[in-house]
């Protein structure tokens, strides 16, 4: 038992991570950089497949000796809203993630790779809280306009994977446990996990919630219908502009914290202003997410690459501290994560699920 590893695979843009966990931690971990490569003139999934396969495989073969591979585990990509926890990678996973039936982002390529390596090796293949994760409760999903309904659509992965981690160290079963969780990155989760599932959220792409380091979150509607009319953007210009330069990096020319930090320091007071908001919005989310559960919550959990900083998790705290105790968990933890799953799924601590396409329901 002690040499059996699962290497987990979260393929990026412009870079593929991997790592080898046992059920202690991480063995080796590894990020393959892809910038000024072939791999980034590929426009289609499949075209890049068999190319970032090859470098998986040679750079993690050598990490073997030793040891008895027993799961690949890749990043899921977006698929169809479906529910929290470990699915099979089956031909209709790979089939709607490698053509982009929903949506085209790095990530579609994680089933297909974990497929191709776990085969080689006659082990199971497996993804985990892909980010279209889809628990919300009804309610959740009404906008006020019938023809747009609220999207599920966040850091799943992380914020289940930080659910259990608090639950554990509470000493509590997670089906017993209620908490609001912040996930601080490029862009910002505020989700309610109630008895293990996400019954609410903002939807952390395109939609309601605090701007973050570089999308909108929820903006005042007239303005930007006019913005969408004026003619100056077309859909995929507006798009970009707001989900990749507009919070801090629309503002501040700069999406990363620790810069906004130490212009704030060097008396940067547009920076000292515009951070403040984020942070307010952050912690108005919190509290609103907390009304949820009607203010009954065994913790407000914070985490993601931004929760590195002391400075921004304490200003969060000084606002939603008297609503329950605060738990930090910083780093996105995806490999950590997509491992973890995959001995859950190997040691019958989680039920493995079947992913099936709409078309065959």
């Amino acid at each position: 038992m002690d040499n059996e590893v699962v290497l987990a695979i979260n393929p990026g843009s412009t870079s593929t991570k991997l790592a080898l966990y046992n059920r202690e931690g991480p063995i080796k971990v590894e990020k393959i950089d892809h910038a000024g490569t072939e791999i980034c003139n590929m426009m289609s999934m499949s075209e890049q497949l068999p190319l970032r396969v090859d470098i998986i495989r040679k750079t993690f073969k050598p990490w073997l000796p030793g040891y008895k591979l027993v799961a690949v585990v890749g990043r899921g990509g977006l698929v169809k809203p479906i529910k929290g926890g470990v699915y099979m990678v089956n031909d209709d996973l790979m089939d709607d993630t490698i053509n982009c039936k929903y949506a085209t982002h790095a990530s579609n390529l994680g089933a297909s790779i974990a497929h191709d390596i776990a085969t080689e090796y006659n082990v199971p293949a497996f993804v985990v809280d892909p980010v279209t994760v889809d628990e919300m409760i009804p309610e959740a999903r009404i906008s006020g306009v019938p023809e747009i309904e609220r999207k599920s659509r966040l850091h799943a992965l992380n914020v289940n994977a930080c659910v259990r981690r608090e639950a554990a160290r509470q000493g509590k079963p997670i089906e017993k446990t209620r908490f609001v969780v912040a996930h601080l990155g490029g862009g910002i989760t505020v989700a309610v996990a109630d008895r293990g599932k996400i019954i609410d959220c903002n939807d952390a792409l395109m939609g309601m919630g605090p701007f973050s380091p570089e999308r909108a979150g929820a903006l005042p509607l007239e303005p930007l219908i006019k913005m969408a009319m004026s003619g100056s953007y077309s859909f995929k210009d507006l798009y970009r502009k707001l989900t990749k330069n507009s919070g801090l990096k629309g503002y501040l020319d700069t999406g990363d914290v620790r810069e906004v930090l130490t212009r704030i320091d060097d008396g940067d007071e547009e920076a000292a202003l515009v951070y403040r908001a984020m942070i307010y919005q952050v912690a108005k989310e919190i509290g609103a997410m907390a009304t949820v559960l009607g203010g009954r919550l065994d913790g407000i959990i914070i985490t993601g690459g931004i929760a590195y900083s002391e400075r921004v998790v304490n200003d969060i705290a000084e606002r939603v501290r008297f609503i329950a105790d605060i738990a930090v968990y910083p780093g996105e933890n995806e490999l950590e994560s997509l491992a973890a799953g995959g001995f859950r799924a190997i040691d019958g601590e989680q039920a493995i699920q079947t992913y099936v396409s709409e078309s065959e329901e």
